[in-house]
């Protein structure tokens, strides 16, 4: 079953940044299947992308370390937990600046808001989109500690990023947004930390 189209008359109201249209536009479309079995059980397991659930395994990853009193998963999982904790900072700070009416919410409503600072509820806080945030952190800190994991790490992030937009949770900018502030929460926590202790190579 198609998700109802909203009412165009309705989101015109709101004045538009440049390509802000088209990116409503195209939100909107990739999410007319959200209410579909299959989009609501990838949008489910997207859910292994929240902040709470990476940060944990993070965390999981450094205590498995000190336990083990291994210091290169020590490194793995103190990078994890810092690139995380910092994409969720950043995204948090973000939205709390910045209220925009989810897709979802558009399509259900037919009426699309976006500004400064504004209401902080869960409706109006589609960007940026912090799944793709820190998913994209947490993912790179894995891959630069762990190469053969790179490519899995990477994959794993594309899908959590992919299914935001189709289950009608964030704009494609809004995960434009996420991923690059997942990279660079990611870079900076490797140039604060340096790159002796994470490297972790795996072997057969």
């Amino acid at each position: 079953m198609l998700a109802p189209s909203p009412n165009p008359n309705l989101i015109a109201e709101s004045g538009h940044l440049p390509g802000e249209a088209a990116d409503i536009a195209l939100g909107i479309g990739l999410a007319r299947h959200k209410d579909t079995p299959a989009v609501r059980v990838v949008g489910a397991l997207s859910e292994v992308g929240a902040w709470e659930m990476l940060v944990a395994a993070s965390a999981a990853t450094l205590a498995v370390g000190a336990v083990r009193r291994d210091a290169r998963t020590i490194a793995l999982g103190r990078h994890m937990l810092g690139a995380g904790l910092l994409a969720s900072l950043v995204k948090t700070t973000v939205k709390r600046f910045v209220h925009r009416s989810r897709p979802n919410v558009v399509m259900e409503t037919g009426r699309y808001e976006r500004g400064w600072f504004g209401p902080n509820d869960g409706p109006r806080q589609s960007f940026p989109s912090g799944h793709a945030a820190v998913s994209v952190a947490v993912a790179r800190a894995v891959g630069r500690a762990c190469p053969d994991y790179k490519v899995a790490a990477g994959v794993g992030a594309g899908l959590i990023v992919a299914a935001q937009v189709l289950r009608g949770a964030h704009y494609p900018s809004d995960v434009m947004a996420g991923t690059v502030i997942g990279l660079a929460a990611e870079a900076a926590v490797n140039r604060l930390s340096g790159p002796e202790g994470h490297r972790h190579e795996t072997t057969p």
